[in-house]
């Protein structure tokens, strides 16, 4: 690794720190930041979800105060959300390498349109049903989001959008502790999925440690701003960011 990929990386994680902290859609920024670094897709994607992890933690930190009212809510959720992760990074692992290279623009393409579409979604999700989930089947929510967490384990990019509509669907309105509940969930999703890669040996460590730093700094003042800053411009940048990475990957593949 040279200088100037040392830098992209750095500055590209704490990018997609900050962005899935505020917005989501960090992965648009971090993983062609890999691709382009000279990494394997596959391997590429592994070490990407590896790197962004303790960033993802520290943005739950950060609104742990909100969880409170929604711990029943986060019970019937935990179990499917590392099963998911569990799954979808076996069948990541699984995938031919040709295969995923395919793949990669069409999964930046549906990324980058749930993270369009998703809040329109999740607004008229939140509009149709209760104020509280308690009155909705848990055991519904629970295999809605065991489908999101193996598409997470898998690529995960638009993940957050995915979580955030879902929870709109269960009834949730505070768009805080929306996030609060969507970043304990991607931690475990993540989590799960980081022990798989790191187990079967998909991890790239030296740009994986080296993202971790930013990631981190990047989750930990996104997520303190994220509460007092309009997400609207910086929605607006990510989905720009989307388009243009699934343009390049399409014109590479």
């Amino acid at each position: 690794m040279n200088l100037p990929q040392a830098g992209l990386l750095l500055l590209a994680s704490t990018a997609a720190g900050a962005l899935n902290a505020v917005a989501g859609g960090g992965s648009f920024l971090s993983f062609p930041a890999l691709v382009f670094s000279g990494i394997a897709p596959v391997l590429a994607n592994a070490t990407n979800t590896v790197a962004l992890w303790p960033g993802s933690i520290a943005g739950a930190a950060a609104y742990r105060n909100r969880l409170a009212p929604h711990r029943q809510l986060l019970s019937w959720l935990i179990g499917t959300s590392l099963l998911g992760g569990f799954l979808g990074a076996e069948l990541l692992l699984h995938t031919p390498q040709v295969t995923f290279v395919r793949l990669v623009p069409w999964l930046l393409l549906a990324a980058t349109v749930l993270f369009a579409f998703g809040g329109s979604i999740a607004a008229r999700f939140r509009q149709a049903q209760p104020a509280s989930p308690s009155a909705q089947p848990f055991l519904m929510f629970a295999l809605l989001q065991l489908v999101i967490a193996v598409y997470g384990g898998y690529f995960g990019g638009g993940i957050g959008i995915l979580m955030l509509s879902a929870l709109g669907f269960m009834g949730l309105r505070d768009i805080h502790a929306m996030n609060g509940v969507k970043n304990v969930l991607a931690v475990l999703i993540n989590g799960t999925a980081v022990v798989v890669f790191m187990v079967q040996g998909a991890v790239v460590w030296l740009p994986a440690l080296m993202m971790m730093i930013g990631a981190v700094l990047g989750g930990f003042v996104g997520a303190r701003t994220a509460q007092r800053l309009d997400p609207r411009p910086v929605r607006g940048f990510v989905i720009g960011v989307g388009l243009l990475m699934t343009l390049y990957f399409f014109l590479q593949h």
